[in-house]
């Protein structure tokens, strides 16, 4: 008994697409696999990217064209699915799309989510700790009432480990003192859980490389993309990897398997 949920942020799905990875998620046998940074519209994907081996797609795109968006691809029909946070500003960059699986004897949820990237700005960075400070009562609401998997790019590298210049960046977006608290509370006292850690404990396991300096080459990476999930499905993980043998986007994909069915 096992669920198999991937999580990929595809840096412009067509270019992915383009670059095989319709294919490789053919020969992967995911349940279910998020997808994040779409950066195309419905009409861009219809009768090609909507669906993906074999699973059915749903998606959050952003208003503005070329930017944003996520997907989250499914084998199992959902009996809900949930689009946006209920921030007029972070829904229209198509920010979160969660799939609900709820019976009689639980309430399951899936989410991709792509949290904003404070890299190009002082505003972005501003309008980065805005999301965090909206998606954190959120979540902690969230887990009040359901038990979630959130798998997506959160662009923060939690701790030292996670990075492999960890020295050089501490003043840099994705790894400012505030994003990494922000991330120690919501796994402490919001009491998520980062299944992929809590399964493999090794440095170097990164799943984003800058596109300067040969740094995929030489695995000068960050691991910025995660499962984050409610304890007791997280309990449940049994495997974690981080596929490198090909080349989708500038991220990799990180699967999980999970001991539950849908």
């Amino acid at each position: 008994m096992a669920f198999r949920l991937i999580t990929l942020n595809v840096n412009g799905i067509r270019s992915a697409a383009n670059k095989g990875f319709v294919e490789w998620a053919q020969s992967t046998g995911a349940d279910c696999m998020g997808v994040q940074e779409l950066k195309a519209q419905t009409e861009d994907m219809a009768g090609h990217l909507d669906r993906v081996a074999g699973m059915q797609g749903h998606f959050h795109h952003a208003e503005k064209k070329g930017y944003s968006g996520v997907g989250l691809y499914t084998r199992h029909a959902p009996s809900d699915v949930v689009v946006g946070i209920g921030h007029k500003l972070f829904d229209a960059e198509g920010r979160w799309v969660e799939t609900r699986y709820d019976t009689l004897r639980r309430k399951l949820s899936i989410i991709s989510c792509y949290f904003p990237s404070g890299s190009s700005s002082e505003e972005r960075q501003a309008a980065k700790f805005r999301f965090l400070a909206r998606i954190y009562p959120h979540l902690v609401k969230l887990k009040a009432e359901r038990e979630f998997i959130l798998v997506g790019d959160v662009n923060i590298a939690h701790h030292e480990i996670d990075l492999r210049n960890w020295k050089g960046n501490l003043k840099n977006s994705g790894f400012l003192p505030e994003e990494r608290a922000w991330m120690t509370k919501l796994l402490d006292k919001g009491g998520l859980v980062d299944v992929f850690r809590r399964l493999d404990p090794r440095p170097d396991q990164y799943t984003w490389w800058s596109n300067r300096g040969q740094a995929r080459a030489k695995n000068v990476g960050w691991r910025i993309d995660y499962h984050l999930a409610t304890p007791g499905l997280a309990a449940t993980a049994q495997r974690a990897s981080i596929y490198t043998d090909q080349r989708f986007s500038d991220h990799a994909p990180v699967t999980i398997d999970y001991g539950f069915t849908l």
